[in-house]
């Protein structure tokens, strides 16, 4: 019994890791939606100005921090100012992005962020980038182009938006990439959610609205418990499973889009939006199964 304890265990782990990025995924779609519900209302910079301060406190209590003040410590806090400033954008411009387009259009062309990634990782972190992987990426950002459309007639000007906000997070991962080296998870996941909000704070006299009834106040505090929660898990997820085994199933997002889109904002996507959603998601599966045979080889 023992022994086959042993053999069952490593699949039991990466089970899971996989369920808690399915969890991730489904939290992160709630994120936006509620983001979206709530840009109806407020500014986009004061509903992420909620998200991080939120964060932070979820941050706080859920990792104990006071216990083990050490592993929010830095050994590179310029890069992690940067990191942070970089996921701030991201956000921005997603949640001004989320006022006027579709949840799965937004989604569609943040799933081109693994692509991006891909091909910033050769001239910033000096990996090699076959021809193959070149191929996906291209492919990839024709999908892009299929969503949003451009001299088509079918492009709307907040398509630069989303496209601003998977710019700035690809080069967030990469930022993880190269702190995750030095760096805690503890740490990082602290850390920007803290720059955010400190970047974001003194913006917020000019544009401040306060929340007009008590559903925005707990839709507020939902998305700060959506970011903070759904991070944590993913940093968790890594634990138990590699990042290729993973990956894959982050895909399972616009499943959650395409579906809240319908039934709260009544959405549906159009065929453009659909096709080219689906060759992103081709081409970055096929970028993440290159990737594993590349680090098999």
């Amino acid at each position: 019994m023992a022994l086959a304890a042993t053999f069952e265990r490593p699949v039991d782990l990466r089970l899971r890791g996989i369920g808690l990025v399915l969890l991730t995924m489904m939290l992160f779609a709630g994120l936006d939606s509620t983001a979206k519900i709530l840009g109806g209302s407020l500014p986009a910079m004061e509903v992420a100005w909620f998200r991080y301060a939120i964060n932070v406190v979820c941050v706080i209590v859920v990792l104990r921090a006071w216990r083990q003040p050490e592993l929010f410590g830095t050994r590179r806090p310029l890069l992690q100012v940067l990191r942070g400033l970089l996921l701030m954008g991201s956000t921005v411009f997603n949640f001004a992005a989320l006022h006027y387009l579709q949840l799965v259009e937004t989604a569609s062309i943040q799933f081109a962020g693994p692509l991006i990634v891909t091909a910033l990782a050769g001239p910033l972190l000096g990996e090699k980038i076959g021809w193959r992987r070149w191929a996906a990426v291209v492919v990839g950002l024709f999908g892009v182009l299929v969503v949003i459309r451009p001299g088509l007639g079918g492009m709307h000007w907040a398509a630069l938006l989303s496209l601003a906000s998977t710019l700035c997070y690809s080069l967030y991962l990469i930022m993880t990439r190269q702190l995750g080296r030095t760096e805690s998870a503890e740490g990082m996941l602290l850390l920007s959610a803290v720059v955010g909000m400190v970047a974001l704070t003194p913006m917020m006299p000019p544009i401040w609205q306060m929340p007009s009834s008590l559903s925005v106040w707990i839709m507020l505090v939902a998305l700060g418990v959506f970011g903070g929660v759904g991070h944590f898990m993913l940093i968790h997820a890594h634990k138990y499973a590699p990042a290729s085994t993973l990956a894959p199933f982050g895909y399972t997002q616009i499943l959650w889009m395409t579906t809240l889109g319908y039934l709260v904002f009544d959405d549906f996507p159009d065929l453009w939006t659909a096709l080219g959603g689906a060759i992103i998601v081709g081409s970055g599966l096929y970028t993440l199964h290159r990737e594993r045979l590349r680090r098999r080889g």
